[in-house]
């Protein structure tokens, strides 16, 4: 039944289990869904042009398609390239932003006064771990700048990995970590530091990076376990 209280019709029924069964970035999902719902129409007018009533010729349209069911796993595979790639993007994008935080907070401890040893440790530490996590994040963006490669112009010439999106997915999922980490490690430097606006600005930025890809990897990792079927033919950049 749809709003009004009256029977969907056989279009409207079929894209409404496409709608729920599909994941997977909105936009990309939006635009698969509009396109199939464009092909019924169109199917739908042709046999209403042939002399077929409305409900017949929705019925028609939608045993030409096929079964819904059967329609997913390739849809789903697409989408789940899809959000691959858009996970890939937000690692390729925020990924400096966590280098930018080690350089901060290396800025920061060049100019920190030592006071005492014990009073400089932890904040030491603390920028120690950030330039760790860098490392993390600058090795998560060269995979994610990989699959870009992968699933936009080499996809044209080479099948898509099959196990990418999920590798995709863990290694924006352990940026986002690493990134959770070096909030901590900065805003506790920032407590102990005498230019402690520096290391909390430092954390602020790890934090909105952190999230902003958060969300995304574990979209990815969901879209990842759902399944899809075998691509016959090369993967297509979304």
């Amino acid at each position: 039944m749809n709003a009004t209280g009256r029977r969907a019709g056989p279009v409207e029924e079929y894209v409404a289990v496409l709608t729920a069964a599909l994941h997977g970035p909105a936009r990309a999902k939006a635009r698969m869904i509009q396109e199939i719902r464009d092909g019924l129409d169109d199917t739908v007018a042709a046999y209403t042009g042939e002399g077929a009533t409305a409900q017949e010729a929705a019925r028609r349209a939608v045993r030409e398609f096929g079964a819904a069911e059967e329609l997913v796993p390739s849809c789903q595979r697409e989408l789940t390239v899809a959000q691959a790639r858009h996970t890939a993007r937000a690692v390729v994008l925020t990924a400096p932003f966590l280098i930018a935080c080690w350089y901060l907070a290396a800025t920061a401890g060049h100019e920190q006064s030592w006071q005492s040893s014990q009073t400089w440790q932890l904040p030491r530490v603390a920028q120690l771990l950030a330039a760790h996590l860098a490392g993390v994040a600058t090795l998560a963006a060269l995979l994610a700048a990989v699959t870009l490669a992968a699933t936009g112009t080499l996809a044209r010439r080479l099948p898509t990995p099959h196990r990418l999106p999920l590798t995709v997915a863990w290694a924006g999922t352990t940026a986002s970590v690493a990134m959770a980490v070096a909030v901590l490690a900065l805003l506790t430097a920032a407590v102990l530091a005498t230019n402690w606006p520096l290391l909390a600005f430092a954390g602020l930025l790890a934090a909105a990076s952190h999230a902003s890809m958060a969300a995304s990897a574990r979209a990815c990792r969901r879209c990842a376990r759902l399944p899809t079927a075998n691509p016959a033919v090369h993967g297509s950049p979304a």
